[in-house]
């Protein structure tokens, strides 16, 4: 059996925020606690959403106390503001990092036994919906606003966990491309290779099937396409990113990942390195490692990026063509092409067990042990 878990309602398209006021007064909401980072606020991107509820007289209260990896103590002190708000809503404003901390906010006020934060890691068996929360994503790459999982730090422990829930996706996601049109070129790069990560670990995961394999080959294709543009800012590459981000999201979400993410978290919780730039840097070398494990799939993704002649390719030819592929759209939008600056020797243990550990790790589609885990860092440094 298969199953798929989507949003109540999405809007697409220019303009798209407008709908924010619409589905609170619809769903009769009266108060709104809205999730949104520092940066966000400061730039004026925030602005863009609270406005809406202002020109709607509808009431609402700013939550920023969220980092780029959101804590435990985010999360904490933002399950203390909602209840001190008395909101009946969350809108969620930004990347990963708002909706992350948005959805650990509203399952545990909606399910308080689950108050110590860590208890959530892995697939916790919360019995009640979150807080409805309407996403409203600022980065094209997460796709946080439909999927049924987000990302916490543990600063303490020196690691990220996954927490995976159907009860906590949003119920409307707004994907307003116009709203990512500020986001600066480093960003929209990584968060972009971060989408094009979803999709191809998506694609290949364990638990793959038709359904999904033909959203994530969309995804990869759409943000092939696209993601060259919305890094030079062009209105159709950031409107094919906010697309194409978001079904990958609708596939990935459904079946899991794999190595590359898993990895990917233990770089960030250790150097706070940013998702999206690490997932770019190991997708290509996770890749090559898991080609054996791949099928023909590889041709497709090769396809999918544009390669042109792949049916005559030999499959090593193709599964080649698909790597390389990955490496030039991430070398074209300026992500560094190796851990050198990133990893220290000492901690490469510490890395492994960590990527071993993680929730990603089971759906690779070859089973990694640690001393896998370790010749993939170093093979990158």
């Amino acid at each position: 059996m298969n199953r798929i878990v989507l949003n109540e309602t999405s809007y697409h398209g220019k303009g798209a925020v407008a709908q924010v006021a619409e589905e609170i007064k619809a769903r009769g909401f009266k108060k709104a606690f809205v999730c949104s980072d520092p940066d966000l606020i400061k730039f004026g991107v925030t602005d863009k959403v609270t406005s809406v509820l202002e020109n709607s007289s509808i009431d609402y209260e700013l939550y920023s106390d969220i980092k780029p990896n959101p804590t435990i103590e985010n999360v904490q002190s933002g399950v203390q503001a909602f209840k001190d708000s008395k909101a009946d809503c969350i809108v969620a404003v930004g990347g990963g990092s708002s909706m992350d901390t948005a959805k650990a906010i509203g399952i545990i006020i909606a399910n308080p036994e689950f108050e110590d934060v860590r208890s959530l890691e892995g697939v916790a068996p919360t019995k009640n919906p979150s807080i409805p929360i309407i996403a409203v994503p600022t980065t094209a790459g997460t796709a946080a606003e439909v999927t049924i999982n987000y990302v916490i730090t543990d600063v303490e422990k020196k690691r990220k966990f996954v927490c995976v829930d159907v009860h906590d996706i949003p119920v409307v996601a707004i994907v307003d491309p116009e709203l990512m049109s500020s986001m600066p070129k480093g960003l929209t790069a990584s968060t972009g290779m971060d989408a094009l990560t979803h999709a191809i670990e998506g694609y290949i995961t364990k638990g793959a099937w038709e359904m999904t394999d033909m959203f994530h080959l969309k995804a990869i294709e759409i943000i092939s396409k696209s993601l060259r543009g919305a890094v030079e800012n062009t209105p159709e590459g950031r409107e094919g990113m906010a697309l194409g981000q978001y079904i990958a999201g609708m596939g990935f979400s459904n079946v899991g990942l794999g190595i590359v993410h898993s990895m990917a978290h233990a770089l960030g919780a250790v150097y706070d390195t940013p998702h999206g730039v690490a997932n770019a840097i190991l997708l290509p070398t996770v890749m090559a490692y898991n080609a054996d494990a791949t099928g023909e799939k590889y041709r497709e993704i090769a396809r999918a990026m544009g390669v042109q002649g792949v049916d005559d390719m030999t499959q090593e030819e193709y599964r080649k063509a698909a790597v390389d592929a990955v490496k030039q759209l991430s070398a074209d939008v300026g992500i560094p092409a190796d851990l050198k600056d990133i990893v220290k020797e000492e901690d490469i243990d510490f890395l492994a067990d960590s990527a071993v550990a993680d929730a990603c790790a089971p759906g690779n589609p070859k089973d990694a042990s640690k001393e896998d885990i370790i010749a993939l860092y170093r093979s990158l440094m």
